[in-house]
């Protein structure tokens, strides 16, 4: 889902959330397009890997998430969908991360992640708040994280187009 722009909230400005469990309890998902400016191996001493990783949301900002295209050789992986996996035992990937085996177009790391309530997300849809579209793995695993926001815009065509052309700040239009 897509935060259409002048959202208000500095935590989803201009971001793509990725949602990565759904029930009626609530949501759970990662955003796409927001850098940390560090790489996994700011954070772990054995892992040499210069892969960056997100801010997946505001939720719990010192838990690490991952999504991957390995769910064969990643045990305990979560199939979000067909090619996509989340989360997974951690020491294989470190091993996987290490050996080259996993690369940074097979896998994004996040710190936090996005979180809603029972029925806060459905409520924020009813607003118009967000844009849906579905989950293409391109996208989720596209290098260009800082343009995520505009090209999924410009691919759904139409006012979109103009949306995501629109300025950051509405009055230096």
């Amino acid at each position: 889902m897509i935060a259409k722009p002048y959202l208000g909230d500095p935590n989803f400005e201009r971001s793509v959330v990725l949602i990565c469990e759904h029930s009626e309890d609530g949501a759970f998902g990662l955003v796409l397009n927001q850098s940390t400016g560090n790489i996994l191996s700011d954070f772990f001493d054995d892992v040499h890997a210069g892969i960056p990783v997100g801010i997946g949301g505001p939720v719990e900002p010192h838990t690490l998430h991952f999504l991957h295209t390995r769910g064969d050789a990643v045990e305990d992986a979560i199939e979000l969908m067909e090619g996509l996996y989340w989360s997974g035992n951690f020491e294989q990937i470190k091993t996987l991360v290490n050996t080259g085996v996993l690369k940074e177009t097979d896998i994004r790391f996040f710190l936090g992640y996005s979180g809603w309530g029972e029925g806060q997300l459905e409520e924020e849809i009813r607003e118009e708040v967000w844009v849906l579209t579905d989950a293409r793995i391109d996208i989720v695993f596209q290098p260009d994280t800082g343009r995520i926001w505009q090209s999924v815009l410009r691919n759904l065509g139409g006012n979109y187009i103009i949306m995501a052309n629109s300025p950051v700040d509405p009055r230096l239009n």
